[in-house]
């Protein structure tokens, strides 16, 4: 495999990895995998990124029902 694609799949296992942690869905195999990694620096801030971003649509959804029914 290039590089490059070993760089995309690890983004990509990353970014699902913290999706399932959102959910409570993580199966012990990609858990396992997870806590086998080097550094946990891509998962805390992919983790962040994600978290900022559902506070983001949260806020912008509250103010679209709030003009749509004020």
């Amino acid at each position: 495999m290039s590089p490059l694609l070993v760089s995309q799949s690890s983004i990509l296992q990353t970014l699902l990895s913290v999706i399932a942690a959102f959910f409570g869905v993580q199966t012990d195999k990609n858990r396992q995998r997870d806590f086998n990694k080097k550094s946990p620096i891509p998962f805390i801030v992919v983790g962040i990124i994600l978290a900022a971003v559902m506070v983001v649509v949260i806020m912008l959804i509250v103010k679209w029902v709030l003009a749509t029914h004020a």
